[in-house]
């Protein structure tokens, strides 16, 4: 793993306390807290239906905590909406990927620049120079994005074109488009080939270091987590039952019955 500065990595960005999600009797995320670093690439692992993507709807604002609460760089988010949140800094992806398919790559990249903005309406319309100079920024930053996640050959190709592959990268490249402090990765890894996974791990290392970011992710793929995260919290039912370290979280024995089995 890359050094990070530890007096960087040492400053809580984001911090969930006693977080919790009812959905009529079931509870999705039960009374969790914990906090992630700046810097860190945290990781979120846990059987299916543990709450992992119920969390990160919590966090991004899609669903509201049952009761608990979310602080971020000493803000209250929980009752923000998804739009409010990405515009503070915390940008996702979906297991499901939501691209717009009948829009080009380059198209689908602009669309989250719009966020950063400042023209109103009327100099959009009338084509003023306020609007003219943001769209030619906002497009010069799509076209880099789609440089950096492989895809500069196929700027104008409908987002629908895409193999899952390359669609998950346009998502990501989507996500950095909003200039995030938080970069929440849902599964990133699903669909990959072992080659794949190597790739996507050192692509992550390199997006958190250029663009000083944060990083949290689900991942399914065990020994792609351990080898990538700097520290990981284990969700079983809806509860945390481990966090910390890899080689802490890989040798405890509740993970080892829930989740990891006798490997």
């Amino acid at each position: 793993m890359s050094e990070i500065n530890l007096k960087d990595k040492s400053k809580v960005l984001l911090t969930a306390n006693s977080l919790t999600r009812r959905f009529g009797g079931l509870v999705a995320v039960n009374d969790v807290s914990f906090a992630v670093n700046q810097h860190e690439i945290f990781g979120l692992i846990g059987p299916n239906g543990a709450g992992k993507t119920t969390l990160f709807n919590l966090i991004t604002g899609l669903i509201p905590p049952s009761s608990g609460g979310l602080i971020y760089q000493d803000r209250e988010i929980s009752q923000l909406r998804p739009h409010q949140i990405a515009g503070l800094g915390i940008a996702r992806t979906f297991q499901n990927i939501r691209l717009f398919g009948e829009l080009s790559a380059l198209e689908n990249v602009i669309i989250a620049r719009h966020l950063h903005n400042k023209s109103n309406i009327i100099t959009g319309v009338l084509g003023l120079p306020p609007a003219l100079i943001e769209e030619a920024q906002s497009r010069q930053k799509a076209l880099e994005l789609l440089e950096l996640v492989g895809l500069s050959d196929r700027t104008e190709e409908k987002a629908k074109n895409f193999a899952y592959g390359d669609q998950r990268r346009l998502e990501i490249a989507r996500a950095l488009a909003l200039e995030p402090q938080i970069l929440l990765l849902d599964e990133p890894a699903a669909g990959m080939n072992p080659s794949e996974k190597h790739q996507l791990s050192e692509f992550i290392h390199n997006i958190r270091d250029r663009f000083s970011l944060t990083i949290i992710l689900i991942e399914h793929h065990v020994p792609l987590v351990m080898g990538l995260c700097d520290r990981i919290a284990v969700l079983d039912f809806g509860q945390l039952i481990a966090l910390g370290e890899p080689a802490v979280v890989r040798n405890n024995p509740a993970v080892i019955e829930a989740y990891l089995g006798n490997e």
